[in-house]
Formats: structure tokens, C-alpha cells, sequence
């Protein structure tokens, strides 16, 4: 089974930047995307991308601030966030998943997951 491992999370006053990694031990699956999980909270699908055709998609909370990449020849998914604000706190965690739809988001459905990188931001 592919490992999938999440760096780039810390400590940010809001309004700053953070661009979290997932770096695969095997090839990228062809749908990949960004799950956060606050306290409390329900798991919210954030960003996907569907490597096939490009197709992206962004919760509405985060639209205009996160961007979703990949790199295939280093095996990593990124996610570009700015203007992080304290709602933006949460574990980030990346996972291969069943299908991106760019209305609905990324499927319940996952194949695998990585532990995770906790993002805090200060107001």
C-alpha cells in the first residue's frame, strides 16, 4: 500500500501563508485530495484533483485562498494556502480517493490516508 506523508503545518498569525505537502512513497493516485478535521467539527472535504483531466475543486471556504497542485516526478500534492484565518485551524490530512466532483468534492470513499499536519492560525 502507497504511504502517504504530510509536512509544511505550523503556527501562523492570520493573514499568512502555508503550503502543506503530501508526499507519496509510490506513484500519486489518479484522485487525490485535502481533508481538515477541527475539534468538534465534521471532517470537511477541502480541496481534490483529479490528475486525469485537471478537474479541481474547493470548498466554499476556501475558494480564492487554497490551491491544490501535484508533482508527479516527486510524488507530491500540494496545497497553497493564503490568507489563513482561525477558522482555517485544523489536522490537514491528504488521502487517494474515489472520484473529485467539482460541485460535491472529493468522495467519502478513500483508499488510504496520511496522519496528517496540524495548521494553527492566531488572530
Amino acid at each position: 500500500e502507497v504511504q502517504l506523508v504530510e509536512s509544511g503545518g505550523g503556527l501562523v498569525q492570520a493573514g499568512g501563508s502555508l503550503r502543506l505537502s503530501c508526499a507519496a512513497s509510490g506513484s500519486i493516485a489518479n484522485v487525490m485530495a485535502w481533508f481538515r478535521q477541527a475539534p468538534g467539527k465534521d471532517r470537511e472535504g477541502v480541496s481534490c484533483v483529479d490528475t486525469r483531466d485537471s478537474d479541481t475543486y474547493y470548498a466554499d471556504s476556501v475558494k480564492g485562498r487554497f490551491t491544490i497542485s501535484t508533482d508527479p516526478a516527486k510524488k507530491t500534492v500540494y496545497l497553497q494556502m493564503n490568507n489563513l484565518q482561525p477558522g482555517d485551524t485544523a489536522l490537514y490530512y491528504c488521502a487517494a480517493v474515489w472520484y473529485c466532483h467539482s460541485t460535491h468534492g472529493p468522495s467519502v470513499e478513500m483508499d488510504y490516508r496520511g496522519r496528517g499536519t496540524q495548521v494553527t492560525v492566531s488572530s
